[in-house]
């Protein structure tokens, strides 16, 4: 059948809609998911049990083209999970995110005239300083099959991660098949190696290898001699190669033992001036180049003073609380993540920050400790998770009547219902600013600031 795209669904995937008759002759209708396709294009698809009420099918020919339509150039982009986007203009792709963010505030009662236009990369490309590779059962590395977590595409190339790391990845590739090592099979819960994490930063050029096996690297000592030599021989921008044990059933680049097979444990990153220590299980931004223009945002827009006090919440390894560290006069930083606050501290130390307290605790409970030790912050800032920050701790934010709040959001629908919460307290939306922090892809970041009514 041919379909037109409707719209795209938060995965970014093409909706179409047909109206079918059922057995007695009443309309029945059939929505499809049809995924590298654009709004407004006509499709042809085939589609496999059309009396469902919902089915996905890929596009066997677009009729009629976007005119922001681009051929991909990433070999894999057919079938890799990785990105979505790349068929799509990258003006055509900031333009939707922008409408995203304007739509999402709209749905809840905000002016969309105060979101501005998306700030994107001059180079979308190479620009992720981290990936997660995932070891199909036979040993293959790659990345997801689209919409299929079962399924493994082996890579020759990734065009969002700098070329070192792919590189790297390579090597560890070959390096698996030279020695036959299998990989980890999810179904049988059998099978040597599960992931392998690849960190770089940008600015310092180290380098952080990480393999997720089940096994302790003892058992495959002659395979693990082999790998620190070869990466110790064409990889000296390697400081940090580890062998992460991970028995447990779950799909997760966790560890129950960390074995360190040369270099250090951690690599160093900078960011704003600010040096960060970045272990395995450190979040960190990443996109630094955007990442940087979140931080510089975030400064602008929340014009912090040295007579302040400043609070922030989910704070990470303190990403944002250096550099606002040295533009207030007192900073605390809450984070639930005991290991995050842990690198906070010795972040600040590090760069010589000593008017800075952190915390250890989930956001509701942290505020309310800290008004009580810290006292009432003129600034508050939060950067949650894409969950959102969520209605009881906003409410709490309101009761605590910060005279200026900073949002850093990297889901525009839980921000928009987020600040809904901070209406009552008397909160007003001075701005958005949408900055995209993954070019390919459906996700976008916001710096939103919002005044106390006085």
């Amino acid at each position: 059948m041919v379909v037109t795209i409707e719209d795209l669904d938060q995965k970014g995937s093409g909706q179409a809609v047909v109206w079918r008759e059922n057995e007695l002759g009443n309309p029945k209708k059939l929505r499809l998911t049809i995924p590298q396709t654009l709004p407004g294009e006509r499709v042809q698809v085939t589609v496999d049990q059309p009396d469902r009420r919902r089915r996905k099918a890929m596009p066997d020919e677009i009729v009629e083209a976007h005119s922001e339509r681009i051929p991909a150039p990433c070999p894999h982009f057919d079938r890799c999970g990785g990105c979505v986007w790349q068929h799509w203009d990258y003006d055509g792709q900031l333009k939707q995110k922008t409408d995203h963010v304007k739509h999402a505030l709209e749905e809840q009662g905000f002016n969309p005239d105060l979101v501005r236009d998306t700030m994107g990369m001059d180079n979308p490309w190479r620009y992720r300083n981290k990936m997660e590779f995932t070891f199909s059962p036979e040993g293959a590395l790659g990345l997801h099959e689209q919409g299929n977590f079962r399924k493994v595409i082996s890579l020759e190339t990734c065009l969002i991660a700098s070329e070192e790391m792919v590189e790297a990845t390579m090597e560890v590739a070959d390096w698996v098949r030279d020695h036959g090592l299998k990989g980890y099979n999810k179904d049988e819960h059998e099978g040597l190696l599960r992931h392998l994490m690849v960190r770089q930063s940008f600015v310092t050029g180290e380098l952080m290898l990480g393999l997720f096996g089940t096994e302790a690297p003892e058992n495959h000592q002659e395979a693990v001699d082999d790998l620190v030599a070869r990466v110790g021989e064409k990889f000296p921008q390697v400081k940090s190669l580890l062998w992460l044990e991970n028995t447990a059933w779950a799909d997760r680049t966790q560890a129950e033992e960390i074995h360190l097979l040369a270099g250090r444990d951690f690599i160093y990153d900078e960011m704003d001036g600010y040096r960060f220590r970045l272990w395995f299980d450190t979040f960190f931004q990443t996109n630094p180049t955007q990442a940087q223009k979140l931080v510089d945002l975030a400064i602008e827009m929340g014009q912090p003073k040295k007579t302040e006090k400043m609070i922030d919440l989910f704070c990470g390894v303190g990403t944002f609380s250096l550099p606002f560290a040295s533009r207030v006069g007192e900073l605390a930083g809450i984070e639930i993540v005991e290991s995050s606050i842990e690198s906070a501290k010795r972040n600040a130390e590090d760069n010589g920050i000593s008017n800075t307290t952190f915390l250890a605790k989930d956001a509701r409970k942290g505020i309310d400790q800290m008004l009580e030790s810290f006292g009432h912050p003129q600034l508050l800032m939060l950067d949650p998770p894409r969950s959102g920050a969520g209605g009881k701790v906003m409410r709490r934010i309101g009761r605590a009547k910060p005279e200026r709040i900073v949002y850093v959001s990297c889901n525009p629908d839980t921000f928009a219902t987020d600040i809904k919460e901070l209406e009552p307290f008397g909160y007003t939306l001075d701005g958005v600013q949408p900055v995209d922090l993954f070019p390919q892809t459906v996700h976008v970041e916001c710096v939103a600031t919002l005044t106390l009514n006085k």
